[in-house]
């Protein structure tokens, strides 16, 4: 199949976004958030938690979402209840390149819907009650919390490192999107990001689709690099001007490693938001299980670092319980 010939080239203009309010329409709430100054916490751990819960080795957590929901609603409401303002989809890998080998390659759109509709209803479990216990906003209907949609990488490189072309790329990433948006989600989150290239084709993908807010999210897995040489200060200067929402960092290594990329990103464009997501330190393998040694307390004492640096949203990537949201939700708000 030629993924290219289903790309539409009809791109939304960027300001559109930005001018709702101005023409009487109402401000996207990610957005309104952002507005009010206000530091929002994002969720922990996708992957590492549903293997605690029960996900089998070789079972993406995306066919969960059709197979076993109440796991993936078991975790997400965890995170909701520990403090999260933003829940995100578990479609990390929920493109028909990434989901080949799955059961369910043929019901993409289908999977990403559902997996959206499953935060949004996690969002809703925080009851009012709950919601005056957390360090959080309350609003009508879902406590205040936020869904966003996970956008992952395909798992194939771009040419000429790779099979894979930007048309192919990009009509990927605009099915997932399609998926998500039909769920309902608030924003899009291109996350765990380390080329240009895919990056550039999941945005262009999710601006054919929508005007909701992007963040767009690389990985530093080499210092203050990524494994394609992408540094923090090209990055964020790149995005920005695509009209990026806010430019960040998950995954990664260390949370001083972290530290140093939210500094290079704020020295590189002073102000400009960003979304920092670190992992719980790198993971140790202990009688056959994964560990990881970062304690709910270091990492909210790292998420006030990073709020110092200019993060607006802060959260948990693997190894993050939701012990560690609730110690980071206390700790910035």
């Amino acid at each position: 199949m030629d993924y290219g010939e289903k790309v539409i080239s009809i791109v939304i203009p960027l300001s559109n976004r930005y001018n709702r309010a101005t023409l009487g329409e109402p401000l996207n709430k990610f957005l309104e958030r952002l507005r009010s100054g206000k530091t929002l916490v994002a969720d922990g751990a996708t992957g590492t938690n549903l293997h605690k819960l029960g996900l089998q080795p070789g079972i993406a957590p995306e066919d969960l979402v059709l197979d076993q929901p109440e796991l993936i609603l078991k975790l997400e409401s965890a995170f909701a209840a520990a403090g999260s303002d933003i829940l995100l989809t578990c479609t990390f890998g929920g493109t028909r390149l990434r989901m080949k080998d799955s059961k369910y390659a043929q019901r993409v759109t289908e999977v990403n819907t559902r997996a959206a509709e499953l935060a949004r209803k996690a969002a809703s479990t925080r009851t009012l009650r709950q919601a005056h216990t957390v360090p959080v906003s309350c609003r009508e209907g879902d406590g205040g919390i936020l869904v966003a949609g996970s956008i992952g990488p395909t798992g194939l490189l771009m040419k000429p490192y790779g099979p894979l072309t930007p048309d192919e790329a990009c009509a990927a990433f605009t099915e997932q999107v399609q998926g998500l948006v039909a769920g309902g989600v608030d924003l899009l989150v291109i996350e765990t990001m380390f080329a240009l290239d895919e990056a550039d084709a999941a945005f262009k993908a999710a601006r054919i689709v929508t005007d909701l807010p992007i963040v767009v999210s690389f990985s530093y897995d080499r210092g203050v690099r990524t494994m394609m040489g992408v540094k923090p200060a090209e990055m964020i200067k790149r995005y920005k001007e695509m009209g990026a929402a806010l430019v960040g960092a998950n995954c990664g290594t260390s949370l001083e490693n972290m530290e140093k990329v939210a500094q290079e990103y704020a020295a590189a464009e002073p102000g400009f938001p960003l979304w920092i997501k670190p992992n719980a330190g790198l993971p140790r393998i202990v009688d056959e299980s994964t560990v990881f040694d970062v304690t709910p307390e270091q990492m909210g004492e790292f998420a006030r670092k990073y709020v110092a640096l200019g993060a607006r949203v802060v959260g948990g990537c693997c190894g993050n319980t939701p012990e560690h949201i609730a110690a980071i939700a206390k700790a910035v708000n």
